[in-house]
C-alpha cells in the first residue's frame, strides 16, 4: 500500500497520537479511554483503527485468551509521519524550497530577535561550508 498518498484526517491523527504516546500495542478500549470528552462510541474507535490498518499505518494481532480483541501497533513512527508531512508541505506549498518554507514560518510566527538568533545558530553548518550552487546558502540567507 502506498502510504505517501494516504494522509491522515484530523481524527485519524488524534488516534495515531494516542497510540504513539502509549508506546505499546493497544486495543480500542485503550484508545477510547484516552479520548477527550465527549468520548466517541467504542464502535467509532474500532472503525478508525480498522481504517488506519487498511491505510497501512497500523498492524494488529490477537492475543490468546482475549477473545476477538485486536491489539494494534504502529507501522509508522510519529517522526516518520512528521517528516513525510513536512516534505509534502514543502513540496506542495513552497515548490520544494526549504528556504521559502523557513522564511514563511519566521515571518508568520512573529519571532523575536532572540528566537531568530537561536534559529540561525541551529542551522549554521558545523562542517565544511556547503557549496551555494547545490542550493544551500548561508543560514542568514534562509532567515
Amino acid at each position: 500500500m502506498k502510504r505517501d498518498d494516504l494522509n491522515l484526517t484530523r481524527v485519524e491523527f488524534q488516534v495515531m497520537s494516542i497510540i504513539w504516546d502509549l508506546g505499546k500495542s493497544v486495543c480500542a478500549w485503550d484508545v477510547l479511554e484516552r479520548c477527550p470528552e465527549p468520548k466517541p462510541a467504542y464502535t467509532t474507535v474500532a472503525t478508525y483503527l480498522k481504517v488506519l490498518f487498511e491505510k497501512g499505518y497500523l498492524t494488529y494481532h490477537k492475543e490468546k485468551g482475549q477473545g476477538k480483541t485486536h491489539r494494534y501497533a504502529p507501522l509508522v513512527t510519529k517522526a516518520e509521519y512528521t517528516r513525510r508531512t513536512m516534505q509534502s508541505v514543502k513540496r506542495d506549498f513552497f515548490s520544494g524550497s526549504l528556504k521559502s518554507m523557513l522564511s514563511y514560518f519566521v515571518r508568520e510566527e512573529n519571532l523575536s530577535e532572540e528566537e531568530v538568533k537561536e534559529l540561525i545558530e541551529m542551522v549554521k553548518p558545523t562542517g565544511p561550508t556547503p557549496n551555494p550552487s547545490q542550493g544551500r546558502g548561508d543560514a542568514e540567507d534562509i532567515l
